[in-house]
């Protein structure tokens, strides 16, 4: 928005990946596979903070875990926010939204051949495939 105040405008932006993270969470769960969202701004309505060894034990059970709110500050986008995180917990793979589709980072790529390093697909591919197949 012009002449808004940098800091409040990426807040903003926050608060909308939270938004999207609580759809995404419904839409898994829908699908029958438990979910977690852990939010990198304190909101205890709606999400769990975001603390690595939570994470970590969410993902040993067997959970869903799905990164809301950046890093929780203004000047840094998710897309600086994930790649840490991700290797932060030691994540097998990370599914990111962007522009209505998503794009897909697996570790361990290089081991397996068939798993791709990045892949463009529709929410629906992102819901019905077996991404664990790829690790």
């Amino acid at each position: 928005m012009a002449g808004m105040n940098r800091a409040n405008s990426d807040l903003m932006g926050m608060l909308g990946t939270v938004i999207n993270a609580l759809a995404l969470q419904d839409a898994i769960e829908t699908h029958g596979r438990p979910t977690r969202v852990l939010s990198a701004i304190g909101m205890d309505q709606v999400a769990e903070p975001y603390i690595r060894r939570r994470a970590v034990r969410h993902l040993e059970k067997g959970r869903v875990v799905i990164f809301a709110a950046g890093m929780g500050n203004p000047y840094f986008t998710n897309r600086h926010a994930r790649r840490p995180t991700a290797a932060e917990i030691e994540a097998d793979i990370v599914l990111k939204g962007t522009h209505g589709g998503s794009t897909a980072s697996i570790r361990g790529s290089a081991v397996n051949p068939k798993a791709p390093k990045s892949k463009s697909c529709s929410f629906d591919e992102v819901i019905s495939r077996d991404f664990a197949s790829w690790i």
